[in-house]
């Protein structure tokens, strides 16, 4: 069954009775079985378009002109939004290492140097005098981008120099403590995820003043890098307020 709006039956009446009040005054619609022409299906899309508008708008005229038509194609150009779905950047999930890492060392307050002591596999600060600097060791400092970034502090992993061995901080008896570990796959370094095991080799690097620095465990917040008021004992971590030496001079080379 097809359906014509047929304007010639539109006619003006005063009676409220012949007309709902979804319906304009003098408007009709008639179902009808003949074919449509795309005229007609226009004349009935304007129809229909006008009853969902404005009811009480004012039916001037039963004839579909040109100028109709171009005012239905603005509307509708007018009433067209364009929708945008804007998503975060996703955060990154772990520490990813920048390349190429920078080779330095490292000397306390006192202006110790850190010397290895391959039979305990632990780093002792000692006052090197003219003729042994040689012991002292070379670290490569591989720094690292943050999940989470500070403005204060980078994270940084500690290896020495021609050795697989990394500083890690991990928990043992009732305190955590620094320990020197072989890394057989250095690339597992690259990326570490901030949930990861693999955080005990990283530490959070905080410049104090022009040329002392500070280094915190990332895994073991406010336990930092130290060494002992004595000469030639082990380099430990420990809390701020221990009466230990945590500032450290870094230098190139």
């Amino acid at each position: 069954m097809a359906f014509q709006c047929d304007y010639s039956s539109m006619k003006q009446t005063t009676s409220s009775e012949h007309w709902s009040d979804r319906m304009p005054q003098g408007m009709d619609l008639e179902i009808t079985n003949h074919p449509l022409t795309m005229r007609q299906v226009v004349n009935l899309v304007i129809a229909i378009d006008r009853l969902k508008g404005n009811q009480s708008e004012k039916v001037q005229s039963s004839e579909f002109r040109d100028e109709d038509l171009l005012n239905l194609l603005l509307e509708n150009a007018l009433d067209e939004q364009l929708v945008l779905e804007l998503t975060e950047a996703t955060p990154p999930r772990g520490f990813t290492a920048i390349e190429p890492s920078q080779q330095c060392m490292m000397r306390d307050i006192q202006k110790r140097s850190m010397v290895l002591v391959k039979e305990a596999m632990e780093l002792h600060a000692i006052r090197l005098q003219g003729g042994t600097t040689d012991h002292e060791v070379s670290l490569n400092m591989s720094t690292y981008l943050d999940p989470t970034p500070s403005a204060s502090a980078q994270p940084v992993a500690l290896g020495i120099r021609g050795t697989k061995l990394y500083l890690s901080c991990t928990q043992k008896a009732d305190r955590p403590t620094l320990n020197l570990e072989e890394v057989q796959n250095t690339d597992d370094l690259k990326s570490i995820s901030k949930n990861s095991d693999m955080v005990r080799f990283l530490f959070y690097r905080t410049d104090i003043g022009v040329s002392a620095s500070s280094l915190m465990s990332a895994r073991y917040s406010g336990w930092y890098i130290s060494t002992a008021t004595e000469d030639n004992l082990p380099v430990d971590v420990c809390l701020q307020s221990a009466s230990r030496y945590h500032s450290f001079t870094i230098l190139q080379g």
